[in-house]
């Protein structure tokens, strides 16, 4: 386990799985797309050319913002978790995020052969997919994205949301070999999990969501093993995983 862009620059050659984390909130906004058949394009941020990408794929675009309706009463997707819970279904939408979304592409370019997006509601059953990609001979890269300072080109900050992701889905893959850091983050999410959305709603990143009145997004988050979709990364999409068994 690293973290942030170094972190996956580290990991992404070397492993033959590579999990992407950012719970609040690219991560647990394309577990919610996918469990609804929805195909994810990240995209790195708003940079004024995500509109004519989402047109050029016949997808909606994720706004920048966390309204639910605009000014008309309009229905607003974006990365918020709370208004994508009614995303139309198997539709296609371009999801801008400078910290999970960049991630992932940059993954792809890096090297690695799967790329999952994971996150607190997805956790068990992004272990046990990760567990079954990388084989028994295999190697897997956990990488908690972290969130910035001072806006999006700001430093890295640790951010203990993602360490909680991170820890879920290294304690759902069960008895292997974990580096410290792993072992270290598999810890604290059991020392954590009774008393999770408070500790969420507590946390930096979480306090942030109180003061923006967003909190409906932390109790989204924070609904630990909800879900069975894996969002994986096939063509620069992310869709959910389908392996040749099933999930059990």
């Amino acid at each position: 386990m690293e973290w942030g862009p170094h972190g996956l620059r580290r990991l992404a050659p070397v492993c033959d799985v590579v999990i992407v984390i950012d719970v609040l909130s690219f991560t647990t906004a394309v577990e919610i797309l996918t469990s609804r058949g929805a195909t994810v394009h990240p995209y790195r941020w708003h940079d004024g050319s995500e509109a004519e990408h989402a047109k050029s794929l016949g997808a909606y675009l994720a706004a920048r913002t966390t309204s639910l309706t605009d000014d008309e009463g309009a229905r607003i997707y974006s990365l918020s978790p709370e208004t994508l819970l009614d995303f139309p279904a198997g539709q296609s939408i371009v999801l801008p995020s400078p910290n999970g979304s960049a991630l992932a592409q940059a993954a792809t370019e890096a090297g690695a052969s799967h790329v999952i997006a994971g996150c607190l509601r997805n956790a068990t059953a992004v272990g046990r997919a990760a567990t079954d990609l990388a084989g028994s001979e295999g190697s897997i890269g956990v990488i908690p994205a972290g969130e910035r300072w001072h806006g999006a080109t700001g430093p890295m900050r640790v951010a203990w949301e993602d360490l909680m992701g991170a820890g879920a889905i290294i304690d759902a893959m069960g008895p292997m070999q974990r580096s410290p850091e792993a072992q270290s983050a598999a810890g604290a999410f059991v020392d954590a999990r009774d008393d999770l959305v408070r500790l969420l709603l507590d946390c930096n990143s979480g306090r942030e969501h109180v003061e923006r009145g967003t909190t409906a997004n932390v109790a989204i988050a924070g609904d630990v093993d909800i879900s069975n979709t894996v969002p994986i990364l096939v063509d620069d999409a992310f869709v959910p995983y389908q392996p040749a068994e099933g999930l059990q």
